[in-house]
């Protein structure tokens, strides 16, 4: 089944939650308001006294009640990070597999560099091979793109498999710029 986008009451996305979480959440009344159009409804059980069989109809973006946070640090995996780059090495050039790539320090870690979305790109194991402990200067292996953390509008996006077109139509109104993933 689909995943529903949940956002906090400011309108910042705050998760992805599975069918179950998300009636639960409109069975605590915790669902302020729903944006999208309504996924088929979801059937329930049949009330003993009068026979109706109970129905929910549920929307692809729901806002919870809760706390509004100002940071949202998203969290750096190779996952998210190949899909960034588009399954992209962004030394040559070459779209491959997630098997065949790497994740790839720009200025190496043993050389100080951090494990920070700003400091990693997918590269394939050749050229990561080939860059060894060199900056890309110093290999002579110039990046494609410059490495960016994304906002958590585009991290919710890069998150998932399956967005849906009202999810994404919401998601991508706020990306930086124009991605090619984004299409």
């Amino acid at each position: 089944m689909q995943a529903i986008l949940r956002l906090d009451l400011a309108g910042q996305p705050r998760g992805w939650l599975t069918l179950q979480e998300t009636i639960s959440a409109y069975a605590r009344g915790d669902v302020i308001y729903g944006i999208g159009d309504p996924l088929p409804p979801v059937y329930g059980g049949i009330q003993r006294l009068t026979g109706h069989r109970s129905t929910l109809v549920v929307q692809p973006i729901i806002a919870t009640e809760g706390k509004i946070y100002d940071a949202f640090v998203p969290p750096l995996c190779n996952r998210t990070l190949f899909k960034r780059d588009d399954h992209r090495c962004l030394y040559c050039g070459n779209q491959t597999s997630r098997h065949q790539l790497t994740r790839d320090h720009v200025l190496p870690a043993s050389r100080g560099g951090t494990n920070k979305w700003e400091n990693v790109v997918a590269a394939c194991k050749r050229c990561n091979w080939q860059k060894d402990n060199k900056t890309p200067e110093e290999a002579g292996m110039p990046l494609l793109a410059v490495p960016f953390r994304p906002n958590p509008f585009e991290w919710h996006f890069l998150a998932k498999d399956r967005v849906l077109a009202d999810q994404m139509e919401y998601l991508s109104k706020r990306f930086k710029a124009d991605r090619d993933w984004a299409h």
